[in-house]
């Protein structure tokens, strides 16, 4: 982001990104100082000491001994984010039924500007998930819901995203992933090959609505060594199940 000239007026929509970019850098490391947070945003000091005022005053971003925090009022929000759809909240309760059962990382991941993003996790360091994006492509959950579009709608997606490498599994390829996608279509579920990260592989199943609206993905992963051809239908059969259940109860509560 460009320097701004101090003291010039924050106005409209570059107000807004200024504001952002002070909340982007403390979601990276809390408890900056103005100095550093200036640092990173490349903005005036000044600009940031005001931007800091608001945000303090308003119990999004605290301070304590010349540090800044993300403030839990930000979490207020969130909250009413995951809570948006009932169906999220149901996904919730089965995430947490498929990780005691399976002792794995289980997840619910939705899709928002072409990104895979998760709603619900559990496991080990859960919470500190909640909210992450990922690409779509390199991910089972991700797939899953590619495979509910159509090809012009994931056309845009590979043209707008991009199919980046992240190991020498990932699909980079736009052939390749409607090969993939097919596959997924068939049989209704999508694996995730250590396309992410090496050493890493998931399993993931669509969840829908009664009216067949795709609500998210529903998924398992775990290290390699776990997550066998044979664990592959053990997990898919449980995660089916889940995905029903949710189904169900948002139909009859």
């Amino acid at each position: 982001m460009t320097a701004e000239r101090d003291g010039e007026a924050d106005t409209g929509v570059s107000t807004t990104r200024k504001t952002f970019a002070i909340l982007e850098a403390l979601k990276s490391e809390e408890g900056l100082t103005i100095t550093e947070i200036t640092e990173r945003t490349e903005l005036p000091k000044s600009t940031v000491y005001r931007h800091l005022a608001t945000l303090t005053d308003m119990g999004y971003v605290i301070e304590r001994e010349g540090g800044y925090y993300i403030g839990l009022r930000l979490l207020e929000i969130s909250e009413q984010t995951r809570n948006r759809k009932t169906g999220y909240t149901a996904a919730k309760r089965k995430v947490f039924e498929l990780g005691q059962e399976t002792d794995e990382r289980s997840l619910f991941v939705v899709e928002e500007e072409y990104d895979a993003v998760y709603l619900h996790r559990y496991g080990s360091l859960a919470d500190t998930m909640i909210g992450k994006r990922r690409p779509m492509h390199s991910l089972a959950s991700g797939k899953v819901i590619l495979a509910e579009w159509d090809d012009d709608r994931v056309a845009d997606f590979v043209e707008r995203k991009g199919l980046g490498r992240h190991t020498s599994n990932t699909i980079t390829d736009p052939d390749a992933l409607a090969e993939e996608l097919d596959r997924v279509r068939k049989q209704g579920y999508a694996i995730n090959d250590e396309e992410y990260m090496d050493g890493l592989c998931g399993v993931a199943v669509p969840v829908h609505t009664p009216d067949d609206e795709l609500l998210g993905a529903l998924g398992l992963f775990g290290p390699a060594s776990r997550f066998t051809e044979d664990v592959h239908e053990e997990f898919v059969s449980r995660l089916r199940d889940k995905a029903g259940e949710i189904r169900v109860t948002l139909a009859y509560g």
